[in-house]
């Protein structure tokens, strides 16, 4: 067994494949490869597996993950082209509907306790065309990263996410009523904590909060938008993605559907929830010219 190699576990029945990222004696560290687990266990429950092979759980992750994929860039289209139509219809009469326009979709800033999954991240904001910052920080370290970044970045969007998980309880059943009982929840919070004083007003901030079976009530307590985990399950790496990119593509006229972010997200209704809140997309018109070739006749001496 080898740092990289791939993995699952043998008494979870090889149901999630996992990444060996550390070697103890006779223990393992593992990374889940599409869902935000991190885990220890001993090196002869592990099995090694070929890259080319998928659990079944895992397949379905990566169907439900194109589909996602793929009904965002649907949404982005129609979007873009709803609130084209409502601008024109806002604004003067005289102005065509072949009018060419600009789009600013919300600015998102992105805090992962994990590097490469925050890679993936970053990969499909750009891919949808979305402007956002990332950082990789340790979740304890959050909150105070944020207290530094948000004043900067100024994001309508904010994402908190990384490793959470119920903790194994040895001498006492775990308490899923208490922070003490999770891995970063306690650190979620406060890090939301401190983008509520950055910024009181839900939809002026959307906050998408907390990983795999992350303390859902009490993230949404503590003034996140949305949330993981309301079933206290895995929740896909790329869920909070999905989120921030529903809240980033509906126009301010409207509010995210939650239909979709329950419904349409990779892990569902038990993995992530939330409440009402309103889009950050936006029409601009016209459409902003090349300065390089624009050709102006000074005024000024």
């Amino acid at each position: 067994m080898n740092l990289g190699d791939l993995v699952v576990r043998k008494s979870y029945g090889g149901d999630v494949t996992f990444r060996v990222e550390h070697i103890v004696q006779n223990k393992a560290v593992i990374k889940g490869t599409e869902f935000r687990l991190l885990a220890d266990s001993p090196l002869h429950d592990l099995i090694q597996v070929p890259p080319s092979r998928t659990t079944e759980r895992g397949q379905r992750a990566q169907i439900k993950a194109r589909e996602s994929l793929t009904l965002l860039q649907k949404d982005r289209l129609e979007q873009s082209q709803r609130s084209l139509g409502a601008a024109i219809g806002a604004w003067t009469q005289q102005v065509p509907k072949e009018a060419a326009h600009f789009e600013v979709p919300g600015k998102v800033l992105h805090l992962d306790g994990d590097p490469a999954y925050l890679n993936k991240s970053l990969s499909l904001y750009e891919q949808l065309r979305i402007p956002a910052e990332g950082h990789h920080v340790h979740e304890s370290a959050m909150a105070d990263t944020l207290f530094r970044l948000l004043p900067r970045v100024r994001p309508d969007i904010l994402v908190i996410t990384g490793h959470d998980g119920v903790l194994k309880q040895h001498h006492a059943a775990y308490d899923l009523y208490s922070l003490s009982s999770y891995k970063n929840s306690q650190n979620f919070v406060a890090a939301i904590q401190i983008a509520r004083d950055y910024e009181r007003n839900f939809d002026a901030l959307t906050i998408v909060a907390g990983a795999c079976q992350s303390h859902f009530e009490a993230l949404l307590g503590a003034g996140a938008n949305f949330a993981s985990s309301p079933g206290r399950i895995l929740i896909h790496a790329l869920d909070p993605v999905y989120i921030a990119a529903k809240a980033s593509f509906t126009s301010i006229r409207d509010t995210v559907n939650l239909n979709d972010v329950l419904n349409h997200t990779i892990s569902g209704i038990q993995g992530v929830g939330g409440i009402e809140t309103r889009g950050a997309f936006r029409i601009g018109m016209p459409r902003l010219q090349n300065l390089s070739t624009l050709k102006v006749t000074p005024s000024v001496m």
